[in-house]
Formats: C-alpha cells, structure tokens, sequence
C-alpha cells in the first residue's frame, strides 16, 4: 500500500515523523510520501529541505529495534493561482524531489493542470470551498492524460462540521466528474493519530460515493503507477529507459567463433572455384556442338549448289 502525502514542515520533529512512519509501517502501507507545500516565489535552485534517511534509520534502529521503517520518498507541493506567473518554476522542481503535485486555487489554475501541466498529481484541499466546479470534461481530460486527484482523508478529520460538510460535497463531486477513476487516497497526516489503515479508508471513502475496488486502486496500483512513471521520467533520455552492461565474452568463445569464420570462408571460397572449373569445362563442350553443327550447315549448302 501506498501513502504519497505525509505532511512536513519544517517545524517536525524527528520523534514526531519517525512516530508517524513507525504506524504508518504497522498499518501496513510500504512506501510514503514526505509531502512538502511549497511557497511562490521558486528559487532557481529548490533543494528537498527533508532530513536525510540515515538519521531516521538510526534513530528507529536504537528506540524500536524490532521495527521497519517504510520506503520513503519526497514530494513537493506547489500552491498554484497563475500558472502564467513567471515565478512559477516547475521543471526545477523534478531534479529536487522525487514526486511533484499541484494544488490549484483557481478556475484556470485547475483548468491548465487539468490539460495543459506535465504533472502526475493534483491535490486539492477538498475542506474548502473552490469558485468553481468540477467539470467532467475537464477531469476526464486529466484522467486521460493520465494526471490523478488526491483525496486526503486527514483534511475531514481536522475540519469543524462545515469544512466537513464541505469536504463530503467536494469528494461526491469529483467521483462524480471522474466517474471513480484515477483517484489516489491518502493521508496528509500531521501526526500518527490522524492516520487510518487501508480499510477503513476504503470503507470512509465508500459511503462517500467511490466504490470499494476503486478505493483498493487508489491506495494500491494508481499510486504505485505514478511512482513508477516519475522513477522513470528521472532516470531516462529519450525514450531510453536504462542502460544495462553486457557482459564480456570469454576468449574460447571469441576463438570459437573466429575459427567457424574462418571455415565459412573457406567452403565458401572453395564452392566459387568449384563453379569456376564447372563453367570450364562446359564451355569447350558447347564449342564442340557449336562446330558441328557449322559443319553439317557447310555440307548442305555445297549439296545445294551441286
């Protein structure tokens, strides 16, 4: 199972991220997402601000000894109002961190990263209320291309009793636009109390209108897909995925193979002369009927004149 969102600033804790990871673990789900939300203006040269995986290692190493931590990545994401704005530096952002999202505020905003934006997710804050509606041909469009919706579960908890209502109305909204495909489920949770295991989320999600199977794929294969999809963005050119090193041929083998081709000449040189001598040996013989036959057609014209 897959986590793409875990919230972090830089006001967490280690105890309190290694907390998060250690249940997140426990829950079941194996790779997670260390989600940063980014402010405007970019810098030019955007640097993951995340502590490095040894600390965290060690760290659960020494206080839970029996306990793995899940495969962690990083994310970024970037509040966007105009996606025109020459500040809005995306492609910086690709070499930075491994998962790059958008979270538009805007009606053109949304309509661009539905059509236009090379992202692979967008997350929206479904506890607050968006000037415009989801429209399906704008979010099919999107699916299409293969961009997928966040719905982050964590945001209704933390929300009063509007901003829960609020959050109901949009999710029915967008499984309504996108028919149920290409919605990714997860957490955005700030701390290890705000996570839920699989299940129920499947279970939370299904009385809001998307079915259970699509809720399995969007914890499981659709997230899944978009790491795979990112990994391989990053690390090919072209069209070419890898580039893996053969292996070297032993030299009997090189031998081997030198002495067939030398043999393969030598038939094949000896097939040529063989053809050689056939022809020369034809070629007497027909000079030989050639000459008889001259010598009967000479016979014949001295009768004729007799």
């Amino acid at each position: 199972m897959y986590d793409l969102n875990i919230a972090w600033s830089p006001s967490t804790t280690p105890d309190q991220l290694l907390q998060i990871l250690t249940l997140a673990s426990t829950l079941g789900y194996a790779t997670v997402a260390l989600n940063h939300t980014l402010e405007l203006p970019i810098p030019s040269v955007p640097a993951a601000p995340f502590p490095p995986a040894s600390a965290l290692t060690s760290s659960s190493s020494s206080s839970t000894p029996n306990k793995t931590l899940p495969s962690i990545l990083h994310r970024a994401t970037v509040p966007l109002a105009d996606p025109a704005a020459p500040t809005f530096r995306l492609q910086t952002l690709v070499a930075a961190y491994d998962l790059v999202a958008i979270q538009p505020l805007t009606e053109k905003a949304f309509q661009s990263a539905c059509i236009h934006l090379d992202i692979p997710l967008i997350s929206l804050d479904l506890a607050q209320h968006f000037p415009f509606h989801f429209r399906p041909k704008n979010c099919m469009t999107a699916v299409t291309r293969g961009v997928r919706f966040e719905v982050c579960y964590a945001q209704a908890l933390a929300a009063d009793p509007r901003g829960r209502a609020t959050f109901i109305g949009n999710v029915t909204n967008l499984v309504r636009a996108t028919r149920g495909r290409g919605i990714i489920l997860s957490s955005a949770a700030k701390d290890a109390l705000s996570l839920r295991a699989p299940a129920d989320v499947v279970n939370l999600l299904s009385v809001w209108g998307l079915p259970s199977e699509k809720g399995m794929l969007g914890l499981g294969a659709l997230p899944r897909s978009v790491v795979v999809n990112e990994g391989m963005k990053r690390s090919g050119f072209r069209g070419v995925i890898d580039v893996v090193d053969v292996a070297k041929r032993d030299v009997e083998d090189q031998g081997e193979e030198a002495a067939d081709g030398q043999a393969g000449k030598k038939n094949k040189n000896k097939g040529q002369n063989q053809k050689r001598k056939s022809g020369d040996e034809d070629t007497p013989t027909m000079s030989k009927r050639q000459a008889k036959k001259l010598k009967l057609a000479s016979r014949g014209a001295a009768a004729e004149k007799k």
